[in-house]
C-alpha cells in the first residue's frame, strides 16, 4: 500500500486500538473493494445497486459510491479533464480504502476510464482486495441507450472531454470479473459477482 505524497514527518498515522481484521469478525464478512468501470450507460449503477441489495438482505455490510453521488459533494470541485478525473478517481479511492478499513464491502461504480487511475485505487489495498468489475458494453448499445441524454449532447457538441467519444477509455485488460450487459441480465449479473465473492471466501456461500 502506497501513502500519500503530501506525508510528511510531522504526520504520523495513528493506530487504533480496535482493528480491521476485529471489524472483519465483529461483520461476519471480509474487506472488498468491488470497483464497477464501463462506459456511460454500461449499467454499473444499476447493477451495483441491485448487488447492494442482495447483499445487504443477507446481513451483509456495504456503501455504495456512485459517480454522479460524490460530484455532489466530495468532487463537486472537479470538472470532467483527464486531471480532475483522476483527482475524482483519487478522492473516492481514499474513501474506499478507509471503508475497507471498516471492514465493509465497498461498492464503486465509476466510468474511471484510464487503467493507472484504477491501479493506484488498487494498490491502496491489500492484495486481492480490489476487485475489478467491467461492466462491458459495446458503444452503440450504450449510446442507443443513453438513459441520461448525455450521449445525444455529446454528439451534438455540447459536452466536451465526453468518454468514448472525444475522451478515451482504457478497457480493462484482466478484471477480476467480466460482465456483458448486453447478453446477460441484471440479476445474472449479481449472481456472478456474488458467486466471485463466496468463491474467494469474502462472503459466505
Amino acid at each position: 500500500m502506497k501513502e500519500s505524497p503530501a506525508v510528511t514527518e510531522n504526520v504520523v498515522w495513528h493506530q487504533h486500538k480496535v482493528d480491521k481484521t476485529q471489524r472483519q469478525q465483529q461483520n461476519g464478512h471480509q474487506s472488498a473493494i468491488l470497483w464497477f468501470t464501463g462506459l456511460s450507460g454500461s449499467g454499473k449503477s444499476t447493477i451495483a445497486d441491485a448487488l447492494e441489495q442482495s447483499l445487504h438482505q443477507r446481513g451483509i455490510k456495504t456503501y455504495l459510491l456512485d459517480g454522479d453521488n460524490v460530484r455532489h459533494g466530495l468532487c463537486g470541485d472537479l470538472g470532467f479533464s483527464d486531471n480532475d478525473r483522476q483527482e475524482n478517481i483519487r478522492r473516492v479511492g481514499e474513501v474506499a480504502k478507509l471503508m475497507s478499513d471498516a471492514g465493509q464491502i465497498t461498492l464503486s461504480a465509476f466510468i474511471s476510464p484510464f487503467r493507472k487511475e484504477r491501479q493506484d485505487v488498487r494498490d491502496l489495498v491489500a492484495d486481492g482486495e480490489f476487485i475489478e468489475v467491467f461492466v462491458d458494453t459495446p458503444f452503440e448499445v450504450c449510446a442507443k441507450r443513453d438513459p441520461k441524454g448525455l450521449y445525444a449532447k455529446a454528439l451534438r457538441g455540447e459536452i466536451k472531454n465526453f468518454t468514448g467519444i472525444d475522451s478515451d477509455y482504457e478497457a480493462p485488460q484482466n478484471p477480476q470479473i467480466h460482465l456483458h450487459t448486453d447478453q446477460q441480465s441484471v440479476e445474472q449479473s449479481v449472481e456472478k459477482i456474488t458467486t466471485y465473492l463466496a468463491n474467494k471466501g469474502i462472503i459466505n456461500g
